[in-house]
């Protein structure tokens, strides 16, 4: 940020309305609390449980994590806002909130991939699964990939964006600092950083979209092919709850985010953007425990563990 940027403050606000703050603050803050614990106990359960030392759980594990630094990141800063009142938000402080948001929502697009590309590997080349994925160097060496994909898709515009200049507005039409209402206040020529954005996301998103459908589209001819009904419900069980996770994430995203200018009305983007950093991270966790026998398994295991000890 240059030092003789006019506005040092900014305003956030989702709305004036001192009730629906108090909804807001009850909804969010319960949403906040349900994702972080399911969250921390899906990389509980990952860390402890044998059964769960495999590379589609690492991934999990990884994929809970960049949840939990998600929501935090967002969440935690509007709670404070209501309870006190106070929605200003310091300029450095805008930008490491925009920066780190994308980063790690970036992240997940690229984790999520990996996880199809896992379950590719696993159904469809299961030789080659045992050779290559079972190895954690190779695993870790794939979520780093993911974490330098994300650095490299957001630094340019993060770049661009320490560049812009704000003179004449600095109420944010949001309860964070995200690109399009920021972009849509400053005072600056915004078309090119507009458009870096928009061919960001689209190449973000489309492009690791059509990873998962490939994956998908060899996973369900494998499928397909299987013998026994016992042995199609089996593997299309293991590939459900990262189906559900990847259309709740890309479903939400496409929607925000995939629009050609900052100007455009943020009105619904808004609401939906709430839902995005509070109810999806809450319910991936929960989607991969009720739907996998594993996770289930560990989770009674742990429970089992927990109240021997509290016996003793």
């Amino acid at each position: 940020m240059r030092n003789h940027t006019t506005v040092t403050l900014f305003i956030l606000g989702l709305t004036d309305d001192p009730q629906l703050q108090i909804l807001l603050f009850i909804f969010l803050f319960i949403t906040y609390i349900l994702s972080i614990t399911g969250n921390l106990t899906i990389i509980t359960l990952t860390l402890v449980d044998p059964h769960l030392k495999t590379p589609m759980y690492f991934f999990l594990q990884n994929f809970s994590f960049l949840e939990i630094l998600f929501t935090t990141t967002c969440i935690p800063r509007f709670l404070y806002n209501i309870s006190n009142g106070d929605r200003l938000i310091t300029y450095k402080a805008c930008f490491i909130q925009l920066f780190l948001t994308n980063l790690f929502g970036v992240t997940e697009f690229f984790l999520l991939a990996t996880m199809s590309y896992d379950r590719y590997m696993a159904i469809c080349k299961p030789l080659h699964y045992v050779m290559i994925l079972s190895n954690k160097l190779v695993c870790g060496r794939l979520v780093i990939c993911c974490w330098i994909a994300g650095c490299l898709v957001i630094f340019p515009p993060a770049s661009l964006g320490l560049e812009l200049e704000f003179c004449d507005s600095n109420i944010i039409d949001h309860f964070l600092c995200d690109a399009f209402p920021v972009l849509k206040i400053s005072c600056s020529d915004t078309w090119f950083l507009e458009q870096m954005v928009f061919t960001v996301a689209v190449l973000t998103v489309i492009g690791t979209f059509l990873c998962v459908i490939l994956s998908y589209t060899y996973i369900i001819k494998t499928i397909i092919k299987f013998p026994s009904a016992q042995q199609k419900m089996k593997a299309f069980s293991t590939c459900s709850s990262h189906l559900i996770v990847v259309s709740i994430t890309y479903g939400s995203c496409i929607f925000i985010y995939v629009k050609p200018s900052a100007k455009d009305e943020v009105a619904i983007n808004k609401g939906v953007l709430v839902l995005t950093t509070s109810v999806a991270p809450m319910l991936n966790p929960f989607v991969y425990s009720l739907r996998n026998k594993q996770v289930k398994e560990a989770f009674t295991d742990l429970i089992k563990r927990i109240s021997l000890i509290s016996r003793k």
